[in-house]
Formats: C-alpha cells, sequence, structure tokens
C-alpha cells in the first residue's frame, strides 16, 4: 500500500502526500481476554471495513499469541515514513509489545496481509536482562532502521520511564534508547520531531499502581503521572521536564505532523484536559492548558464527581483537527485547531459512557449538558463501554473507535463490558465544516467472538496511519 515510485521505502514523503493514499481495507487491533470469563491467549484480529466486500463489518482471521495473559495494546510498525528515502525498507512487520507480560510479538503482515502470522517472540528475560525494563507500550519505527518502545516500569513494576532499542531486521534487543541511568522516573508515550531535536514522552503510573485497577488513594499519594519529560533527540538524553498544572495523567502525546512544527499536544486522563506543548522564544519548552472538559457532579458512582477521563486523542493529517474520547462521560469530540493556542469544538457525539439514561449513575449537575444522553444501540446492540480508542482514515473522512481501555480498569469501571465484549464502531466526519455522524450501518461486535466475549483496543492499517507515521 505504500506509494509507487522508483526508489521509495514506506509509507508517504510527506503527511499531505498520505491524505491522498488509498482507502483502507482491513484494519488490524489486539483483543485481550486478561481479566475475562475466558482462559485464552490474547489475540490480533484482521477485520474488513471494505463496503465493497463481502465480509464487510467482519472479523475475517484472528492469530492467536502462544501465551496467556499478556494484555496485548498497543502496535506498531518495524519502519514507516520515517524510513521513505530508504528504497530496501517495506512495511511488513506489526509489532505487539505486551503491557503486562512484557513480551513483543513480531507479526509478519507482508506475506499474507488477510492472514498475519507469527515471526518472532522477544521474551522479558531478554529485555529485563539487557535494558532492566518491562511494561511496554508505544512503539516507532525510526530513519535509521531501529523500533523504540516505551516502558511504564521495571522488571519488578516500579516505575521506569525508560526505551527498548531493537533492530529493525532482526528484532534482537540492542539495549535502551536513552544512556544508562538515563530514565524518567515514570513513562508511557512518546512522539519525536527531529528537525528540533526533540522527544516529548508521558507518564501514565508504575505498573504495580495502575495494574489491578484505580485507587483514588493513589492519586492522593502523587502515584500518578503529572508530567513531560522532553528529550535531546541526538543526545538520547532528558534535557527538560515540564510540570502540568492540572494536568494528572497525561497519556497520548501528539506532535503536529507537519515535521518543521514545534507544538504538538498531549491529553490528560484524569484532569481531562488537553494541553498544548510548544518551543517557546528562549528555545525551551512551554505548556499551556488549551481544552476543558468540566467534571459532572453525580450519585450512583465511585467517586462525587465524575471526570471525562481523555483517553485517546489524534490529529488529522492536514493538523486541522483533533479529536479526543472521553471514556466515563461517553463522548468523542472534533476541535478545529487551525489555531492551535484556541481549539474550537466543530463536533460531539456520545457513544456509550457512564452517564447514559436508565444506568446506575444520576447526574446532579451538568455544565455542558441538558439531560443525560440516551444508551447506544447500533444495529440491536446496546453498546457498554464509552469511546476509547480512535483512528482517523488518511483522507480524515472516518473515523474509527473501540470501547476497551485496559482490561483491569475495564471490569472496574465497565464490568459491562467483560460480559458483553467491546464494539468497534465508524463514525463519518465533516472535514469542510466539521461535523461527526455515527455510521449505523458498521458494527463489528467482539462480544460474539468464537471463544467468548473479547476486549478489542488500538487500530492500525497496513498502509500506516496518523498515529504510527513519523515525518523527518
Amino acid at each position: 500500500m505504500a506509494t509507487k515510485c522508483g526508489k521509495c521505502g514506506p509509507g508517504y514523503p510527506s503527511p499531505l502526500e498520505a491524505m491522498k493514499g488509498p482507502r483502507e481495507e482491513i484494519v488490524y487491533l489486539p483483543c485481550i481476554y486478561r481479566n475475562t470469563n475466558t482462559e485464552a491467549p490474547d489475540y490480533l484480529a484482521t477485520v474488513d471495513v471494505d463496503p465493497k466486500s463481502p465480509q464487510y463489518c467482519q472479523v475475517i482471521h484472528r492469530l492467536p499469541m502462544p501465551h496467556l495473559k499478556d494484555e496485548l495494546h498497543h502496535s506498531g510498525w518495524n519502519t514507516c515514513s520515517s524510513c521513505f528515502g530508504d528504497s530496501t525498507k517495506s512495511r511488513t512487520k506489526l509489532l505487539l509489545p505486551s503491557l503486562i507480560s512484557s513480551r513483543i510479538y513480531v507479526v509478519d503482515v507482508g506475506t499474507e496481509p488477510h492472514a498475519p502470522r507469527l515471526h518472532k517472540v522477544v521474551e522479558p528475560k531478554d529485555i529485563h536482562a539487557k535494558c532492566d525494563l518491562g511494561y511496554l507500550h508505544t512503539t516507532h519505527c525510526l530513519a535509521s532502521g531501529d523500533v523504540m518502545i516505551s516502558s511504564l516500569g521495571d522488571p519488578k513494576g516500579n516505575g521506569k520511564g525508560g526505551f527498548v532499542l531493537l533492530d529493525g531486521e532482526t528484532f534482537e534487543v540492542k539495549g535502551t534508547w536513552e544512556r544508562p541511568g538515563g530514565a524518567a522516573p515514570m513513562g508511557y508515550d512518546f512522539w519525536y520531531q527531529p528537525r528540533h531535536n526533540v522527544m516529548v514522552s508521558t507518564e501514565w503510573a508504575a505498573p504495580n499502581v495502575l495494574r489491578d485497577g484505580f485507587n483514588p488513594a493513589d492519586v492522593e499519594a502523587g502515584l500518578y503521572g503529572n508530567h513531560l519529560h522532553v528529550w535531546d533527540w541526538q543526545r538520547h538524553e532528558m534535557v527538560q521536564t515540564l510540570t502540568l498544572q492540572d494536568g494528572l495523567i497525561p497519556l497520548e502525546v501528539r506532535f503536529l505532523h507537519n515535521p518543521a512544527a514545534d507544538q504538538g499536544f498531549v491529553g490528560c486522563a484524569l484532569s481531562s484536559n488537553i494541553q498544548r506543548f510548544y518551543k517557546n522564544e528562549g528555545g525551551t519548552w512551554s505548556v499551556e492548558k488549551v481544552i476543558q472538559v468540566p467534571p459532572k457532579k453525580v450519585k450512583g458512582w465511585m467517586l462525587p464527581e465524575m471526570p471525562g477521563l481523555i483517553t485517546d486523542i489524534l490529529l488529522s493529517l492536514d493538523d486541522r483537527f483533533l479529536y479526543f474520547s472521553n471514556w466515563l462521560h461517553g463522548d468523542l469530540r472534533q476541535y478545529d485547531i487551525s489555531d492551535p493556542q484556541r481549539p474550537r469544538l466543530t463536533g460531539q457525539l456520545f457513544l456509550g459512557g457512564s452517564i447514559v439514561k436508565g444506568g446506575p449513575v444520576q447526574v446532579l449537575e451538568d455544565q455542558e449538558l441538558k439531560s443525560q444522553p440516551e444508551p447506544l444501540v447500533v444495529k440491536g446492540k446496546q453498546v457498554a463501554g464509552g469511546p476509547q480508542m480512535i483512528q482517523l482514515s488518511l483522507d480524515g473522512k472516518r473515523l474509527y473507535v473501540t470501547t476497551s481501555l485496559y482490561s483491569a480498569w475495564d471490569k472496574q469501571f465497565y464490568p459491562d463490558l467483560i460480559r458483553e465484549g467491546s464494539v468497534m464502531l465508524q463514525i463519518d466526519v465533516d472535514t469542510v465544516k466539521g461535523g461527526l455522524k455515527l455510521n449505523p450501518n458498521f458494527l463489528v461486535d467482539f462480544g460474539k467472538e468464537p471463544l467468548g466475549p473479547a476486549l478489542a483496543h488500538e487500530l492500525r492499517y497496513p498502509g500506516g496511519d496518523c498515529s504510527s507515521d513519523i515525518w523527518l
């Protein structure tokens, strides 16, 4: 699916060229059985999203992992648009790092894209021995040909935000990207922007803190992250730590796609705000809050105030729209970020969530809504959970959504998800004026999986997408 040309590598020469890429026909997404009622390995599902196909909206292939309870989570490529200039590279392997077991599965999607096969397993002992890291999260491919994966902790589950470096051909563990002793105190996501010689990383919490569920007392004790770490990309060392005012649990981080841009956004989950980070006049980095989702006063929930819980954010490839999901409130939002300092709400859609009418939670005070939203029913199925992982088509016209966050937190906040399984939905996007509209004919119901209801997570297209690819 790469651009056809004489001497091109994987992906596209620029984000705007990527927008002209082919329409997505299949999607890969990990499905999780840890913390469910099914004793089976997690697996990689291949879903047909081609409206012309007789198997549209169906899981057409399942690749089970060889171990139980890995907690597959996010995925990334052996190579991407950062290697566009290298015709020897091709995007044929999808890497699935495990959040809990710390295994890395390398999946061959090049031989038969509709039926992926396991290529290699990188065992935790290799990562522990060579990197003293574990609990792996985000994968990005580098222009050097290596692959870099962020960690949440050390092998014992204490907080440690380091980066595992793999050889992009052999997938051997090379060591850490950061210098010895140079890891951040916590880790989660990262994004790099070489033209500004910078990488920014975020913080969730130590694996031992978040592993079995969310305890509000851990927030009071300061055990959840509230910093952005700024790294010198060439020297592989941390040069600045930004404390986020009112920015608890900064999760997904996105630079603007334009490789010359010196700014980006981070979604702070628990504080339910979006913060913009940018290079200031002095050449260091600053951060400011640009969007706030107000909490709702509620009855019948674990706390008297319910945050939106911003769990995923995305930027369209032309850097015009920002999307994010409020997993607890249940809404998906679109903002025009033509002026990045003043995002403007252009679309909002409720897709389940914790405050639906007829549910256990009563909203006592709401700064945004006049009444509680109706439950969402798509093709006869009432959607459990709320919108979580999101992925945008290259042209920006279709948004895909799944509803699971992380199995232990799913079980705690949305027990129905464990019983019913998650879903995948598709939203039509107005890219001219802005606006979001549910496609009522699209539903992938992971509650009907052969081995029992599964928790489907992050979505990837074979040719790359707006959260996998970085341009140089």
